[in-house]
């Protein structure tokens, strides 16, 4: 059974780092793009951020709301996806979730009707 996970999540002070992780299992990560996204209360789905396969370059796209904030890696030996998360701001708080795109049309997407399977999420609060 084909199946994402994610971890990492919990209650930060506005100016912390959280390192959220995304795994999975029935398949091997590298072989696709990896996005995350996340979803505020009562706002939309935002891609914040998705890299490539290694096969592909291992290139990395950012939203504007999180460049220079956020950093997303891989590491194949442990098939995870990594979103370190640096400078957080309240405005941060959201679900985060990561998803794959088994032949996204674009390069680099953050359209989340571009990914195919998703995780169930994991909870990000920043607040003091």
């Amino acid at each position: 059974q084909w199946q994402l996970v994610e971890s990492g999540g919990g209650l930060v002070q506005p100016g912390g780092s959280l390192t959220l992780s995304c795994t999975s299992s029935g398949f091997i990560l590298d072989g696709y793009t990896v996005g995350w996204f996340r979803q505020a209360p009562r706002g939309e789905r935002e891609g914040i951020s998705c890299i490539e396969n290694s096969n592909s370059g291992g290139n990395t796209n950012y939203a504007d709301s999180v460049k220079g904030r956020f950093t997303i890696s891989r590491d194949n030996a442990a098939n995870t996806v990594y979103l370190q998360m640096n400078s957080l701001k309240p405005e941060d708080t959201a679900i985060y979730y990561c998803a794959i795109a088994w032949k996204p049309n674009g390069r680099l997407p953050l359209g989340d009707y571009e990914y195919d399977e998703w995780g169930q999420g994991t909870q990000v609060t920043v607040s003091s």
